[in-house]
């Protein structure tokens, strides 16, 4: 197999963070968290220096081995061995294509404020969303440069709606709309853990940038400072315009949108306002279901090449595309996008997509786990830096306090989901003897 060209760098590598992360949830949250009142700021900064401290485990990890195509997969490979390695890219491949089921069902929401057919018409509905899906798995088998300039415009496009209403916000922001400052029944402190809860989930992507790091140009630095960069815009973005929104709408009113970002940018731009956020929205969706399909391809091409998945995910095109890989997984997310559709089958779908996001926190455990493992390799117990493992045991906190938040059911079938693998591990193991 020849070398794999170098075709991204640090701007597309920071967008692919920032692209991933921002997705169709952020247009949600102030809602969510209007229950909570002003108070709910103090859990974003608190969610917020928990992704950071995540965001530099993994850029010390990109340091520490800035070949490692798989992210998550190759950091646990290195650290703990195969097998949690399997582990992880097995939770992590099922968690990719979920989440691109649920973000094209996103999508094609925000759309129907332009095509109203789309709110009535589900066979429309699922023509439009397989279009989406099949579109930008083309444009990745065209290999990482043209999924990462259309991923750059996208977030390019995503931030200009979000940077004008939080500016707008700020401007004409009424202070009362804080106060009280815990309108809740919960103490502060129950409200504050409440909040940081339901905004810790916003930062899933943080580690995208590690994931297809042989396509990075001069990935030792690249990859650190993209997966950094990328982390600290996207929590400065998410806590201004949250303080924007809760600035421009009374708790009450904001606690009953639907739609806060479009009623904030209604009141300061009229009805223009909400096709502004619409259109923000679409694309906000758009570039993170091309950011997310790049990954779907990458991590499994990773364990296919440590023969832990079939080799069939390890077939490159010309373009050096994993073309197989991207193709199966566009295959499964677009019948997880079609179950929506089906009254039957829209509850068990939309509780695999909150499975999902468990096994992506498990891939940060495994991640963190590895860091401390790998890094006292080089350095040796005595000579382990005291801060970095303070850094990586809060990254390791914060994870597992979303695991614990994620809920008892969704813990134990995640466990089961994991479990599930153990026959595909095992026959891959005996045929590579």
């Amino acid at each position: 197999m020849s070398k794999t060209p170098k075709q991204i760098g640090l701007w597309t590598s920071t967008s692919l963070v920032m692209g991933n992360m921002i997705a169709s949830a952020l247009f949600m949250l102030p809602a969510t968290l209007g229950i909570y009142g002003g108070i709910s700021i103090i859990g974003w900064i608190i969610s917020g220096a928990g992704a950071m401290c995540l965001a530099l485990v993994f850029s010390w990890l990109s340091k520490i081995n800035p070949q490692a195509t798989g992210g998550p997969y190759a950091y646990t490979r290195d650290g703990l061995g195969p097998f949690a390695a399997f582990l992880v890219a097995w939770g992590y491949w099922i968690s990719v294509w979920c989440t691109n089921a649920a973000i094209a069902v996103a999508f094609v929401s925000y759309l129907s404020a332009f095509i109203p057919a789309l709110d009535h018409n589900p066979a429309l509905a699922v023509l439009t969303g397989l279009s989406a899906i099949w579109l930008l798995t083309y444009i990745n088998t065209r290999g990482v440069k043209a999924a990462g300039i259309v991923q750059v415009i996208t977030t390019v496009l995503k931030l200009a709606p979000l940077v004008v209403i939080t500016i707008a916000g700020l401007i004409f922001l009424k202070s009362d709309n804080f106060f009280p400052f815990n309108i809740s029944s919960q103490s502060d402190i129950s409200a504050i853990t409440s909040v940081t809860t339901l905004t810790l989930f916003a930062f899933l992507g943080l580690e995208c940038a590690t994931i297809p790091s042989e396509s990075v140009k001069n990935p030792e630095k690249t990859i650190s400072k993209a997966t950094i960069i990328g982390t600290l815009l996207t929590t400065v973005i998410y806590i201004a315009s949250t303080v924007a929104v809760m600035g421009l709408i009374p708790p009450e009113a904001l606690h009953a949108s639907s739609a806060p970002f479009a009623d904030a940018a209604a009141s300061v731009f009229g009805e223009h306002g909400r096709l502004l956020v619409a259109g923000g929205a679409v694309i906000s969706t758009f570039g993170a279901l091309n950011g997310w399909i790049l990954i779907q391809g990458q991590m499994p091409f990773a364990a296919a090449r440590d023969r832990l998945f079939p080799r069939l995910f390890a077939i490159e095109n010309k373009n050096r595309a994993p073309v197989a890989g991207l193709i199966v997984s566009s295959v499964l997310v677009s019948i997880m996008m079609s179950m929506n559709f089906s009254r039957s089958l829209a509850d068990t779908y939309k509780f695999i997509i909150l499975l999902s996001t468990l096994t992506s926190l498990i891939a940060f455990l495994f991640s963190v786990v590895s860091f401390v493992i790998m890094e006292n390799r080089l350095r040796g117990i005595t000579k382990l830096n005291s801060t970095r493992y303070v850094i990586a045991l809060l990254a390791f906190g914060y994870s597992m306090w979303a695991v614990i938040g994620s809920g008892e059911e969704t813990v134990y079938w995640g466990f089961v989901l994991l479990m599930l693998g153990l026959p595909f591990y095992a026959h891959m193991l005996m045929k590579r003897t």
